[in-house]
């Protein structure tokens, strides 16, 4: 990865998310194949969610892409191994991998987990977020997390009765929200599986992403600070579990003794010359 730094940073990238059922995978398609046609070299990264047992992804966006599948344009799929946010340390990576290999346009698609799938503002220059008719008050659910990053909202499967209740709920949400850039969220729709506002929801993403172009340097610095304690809280994290004192914590759940545990002696016997209490 040090090795591929020098080459990167010349890559765009729109983060699409939003719930399950609302047409990522199909959207996402659609979308590279409208860039491809604008002369763009597209590459798609799209994130399974990773099982709680077993810890495997079933990688199903490929199949689901299929009919918008091109030469031009490569797919690669991964799984979000657990991660809170829906981005693996590993996605940043390959994205990373393929702006270095000299892709213009990496369209990164999450799991779709809700609110708390927030990461994707930390990797993609532009994010769109996507809304369906038919989920409750499902801009309830989202207002505290991907409501506010997003800088697209997309009412997909606009076809479908209720579309114009969504929107509503959506400007409606939006009024709520400071931005800091100055720029405002945009609301478009679209009907994904049949191509329908998907040539102008793509001329809104590059005209968002030139209006980002001058934040880019400001952006790309408040990323890089937050990869680097992403990966020093993992690294903390094995530290820990090497500690005597937490080697010491598991002795004590195995004789049974948890309910006699304190978190904070814990904390300041891994933070101090203290060693963990034996009573």
């Amino acid at each position: 990865m040090s090795d591929l730094m020098p080459h990167t940073g010349k890559a765009r990238i729109i983060g699409i998310t939003g719930p399950p059922g609302s047409g990522k995978s199909t959207l996402t398609g659609q979308l590279a194949a409208c860039f491809d046609d604008r002369g763009w070299d597209v590459a798609i990264v799209a994130v399974d969610p990773s099982s709680m047992r077993s810890g495997g992804a079933l990688l199903g966006d490929r199949l689901r892409m299929r009919e918008f599948s091109r030469d031009s344009i490569f797919v690669r799929s991964l799984a979000s191994r657990g991660t809170l946010g829906g981005l693996s340390q590993a996605t940043r990576d390959v994205v990373r991998i393929l702006d270095a290999f000299g892709k213009t346009l990496v369209l990164l698609e999450t799991v779709g987990a809700g609110q708390g799938e927030v990461d994707v503002a930390d990797v993609a220059d532009v994010v769109a977020v996507l809304c369906i008719p038919g989920q409750g008050d499902q801009i309830q659910a989202l207002k505290a997390g991907t409501m506010e990053i997003g800088d697209v909202f997309v009412i997909n499967k606009a076809d479908l009765d209720g579309a114009d209740r969504v929107a509503g709920d959506v400007v409606q949400a939006l009024h709520l929200r400071r931005d800091s850039s100055g720029l405002k969220p945009v609301v478009m729709r679209t009907t994904a599986s049949h191509g329908k506002g998907v040539e102008e929801l793509t001329d809104v993403l590059i005209d968002r992403l030139c209006a980002r172009k001058p934040h880019l340097a400001a952006q790309r610095l408040d990323r890089f600070e937050k990869e680097i304690m992403g990966l020093a809280a993992e690294e903390l994290q094995q530290l820990i579990r090497k500690h005597p004192a937490y080697i010491r914590l598991r002795e004590r759940c195995a004789a049974g003794m948890v309910t006699l545990l304190d978190p904070y002696e814990l904390y300041d016997a891994l933070f101090s010359n203290r060693s963990l209490s034996e009573t």
